[in-house]
């Protein structure tokens, strides 16, 4: 995993001090500083491990990304600068830190132009990784039980839709996990069997290039006047058909 930094980041500072998020609510900013400040690939390593684990060394970090633990140091001295994790109590001689709030939205805002710039380049990291863990959770299919295998789907689909109607949907996609709230910080909350699981989901318009020709009676539709696309359901095979 890179570790590269830029050369001034210890030197940034936020436009305005973060705001502390309630425990149960998430990290919102739409600060183009605070935003790059997520945008590397370490720091969303980092945590993933504090929201899986709720707390963590830098020795700890090091130990699941295979970086030094002077780098892990680093970048969670950065994190925390920005508002996105804190220490958390000592035990002993060690140093945890834990993560601020439930989670972090990063949010384009029309009146800060350089938002946008910002969550692209959060953006793109986030969609490799998750390509990343999807690609290795296939690779490892054929030792996984059945159960788990059937009860996983990958699914994409195509349709027509308002913004208010997109915004709807964007809405109830980030609550659809809300069911199981609670269960990584309190273990007896989990029924038993379950396990962690995974949800990675995007909603988004098609790019629409108002300089196109037709741009104005037709927005960019690929497959405009041939059947509604619907929607394509991938389940991965289970056993020896993995592999075929």
């Amino acid at each position: 995993m890179p570790q590269t930094t830029p050369p001034d980041d210890g030197a940034r500072r936020p436009a305005q001090p973060p705001a502390p998020a309630q425990r149960d609510e998430a990290v919102t900013t739409s600060d183009p500083e605070r935003i790059r400040a997520l945008a590397h690939p370490l720091r969303l390593a980092i945590l993933d491990l504090l929201d899986d684990e709720g707390q963590a060394t830098a020795t700890r970090c090091a130990e699941v990304t295979g970086e030094s633990v002077a780098s892990c140091s680093f970048h969670l001295r950065m994190l925390a600068k920005y508002g996105f994790v804190e220490p958390a109590e000592r035990v002993g001689r060690e140093k945890p830190w834990k993560p601020v709030g439930a989670g972090r939205t990063s949010r384009y805002d029309p009146e800060q132009p350089e938002s946008l710039r910002a969550a692209g380049e959060l953006a793109r990291i986030v969609v490799d990784q998750e390509a990343s863990r999807v690609k290795h959770w296939i690779d490892s299919a054929t030792r996984q039980p059945h159960e788990w295998l059937l009860a996983s789907v990958m699914t994409k689909s195509s349709f027509w839709a308002t913004p208010a109607e997109l915004t709807e949907l964007s809405r109830e996609l980030q609550a659809i996990t809300d069911r199981f709230e609670g269960r990584w910080a309190h273990p007896e909350l989990r029924p038993e069997g379950s396990r962690p699981a995974r949800l990675f989901g995007v909603v988004n318009a098609d790019p629409f290039d108002p300089d196109a020709p037709g741009a104005a009676s037709d927005p960019a539709a690929p497959g405009a006047g041939t059947s509604t696309p619907g929607s394509v359901t991938i389940e991965l095979p289970t056993g020896e058909e993995a592999d075929a």
